[in-house]
């Protein structure tokens, strides 16, 4: 009677979270996204290329740290002529909308310096200065010491963006920004700066709303306690 009564309760839960699992905008974030944003692209891999690197005061920072946060990455110099500027104030820009609403203490924003041999130390800071990050949840990295120089442009390359070294310190590049989720998950990346910034704000938005476990829907949660109701 009681194995009835718990499977009658099981189903009802079943039929709950299905219902909520369809209904909550964030379990189809990527399709969604997918239709409304020409420069989005899912991603949806469980690990990002992880990283060990270092802040303008020489701390390590690694992607782990940020484990409990949601990760808006992307690669620049500070030398940059080209795009690079575009892109820190669209980034900029994308902060100002996050910090002004709750998301500010769930979402962390990196950029990576491809250039780590002028890009130190001050620098770093003082390139945050000119384009007005918000330091709170904002940081500019730059490889290790021992690191070799092109280190963090093979760290693009994993990313899928490759940096080519010029002439009077210029590098070829593309544009892109990258969204990590909580436990590392690699979730999208957003192409070029034509995107809509208020649609990388609202797919960082459904992202911190989904409560699930990554690669693990309300479903497969209740389906495991069956599994391990009846292998008792």
């Amino acid at each position: 009677m009681k194995s009835i009564y718990f499977v009658s309760v099981l189903i009802s839960g079943l039929i709950i979270a299905m219902t909520a699992s369809a209904n909550h905008p964030a379990n189809n974030l990527d399709e969604v996204m997918s239709e409304k944003e020409p420069f989005f692209q899912a991603m949806d891999e469980p690990n990002s290329p992880p990283f060990e690197l270092v802040n303008s005061n020489g701390e390590l920072i690694k992607l782990s740290d940020y484990d409990e946060k949601i990760v808006v990455l992307n690669f620049i110099f500070a030398n940059c002529a080209g795009v690079c500027p575009l892109h820190s104030a669209r980034i900029v820009e994308i902060q100002e909308m996050i910090n002004a609403t709750p998301m500010r203490d769930l979402v962390q924003f990196v950029s990576i310096s491809t250039d780590p041999i002028n890009d130190t130390g001050n620098a770093l800071d003082e390139y945050g200065d000119a384009y007005g990050f918000d330091a709170i949840n904002w940081t500019f990295l730059t490889k290790k010491p021992n690191d070799a120089e092109n280190f963090t442009r093979i760290l693009a390359e994993e990313y899928g963006v490759k940096f080519q070294p010029e002439e009077a310190g210029q590098q070829m590049h593309s544009v892109v920004t990258h969204i990590i989720d909580r436990k590392g998950r690699f979730a999208a990346k957003f192409h070029g700066l034509k995107f809509k910034s208020i649609n990388l704000v609202s797919y960082v938005n459904g992202l911190s709303h989904q409560k699930n476990q990554p690669g693990k829907n309300i479903f497969m949660q209740w389906w495991d306690r069956a599994l391990h109701f009846f292998n008792q």
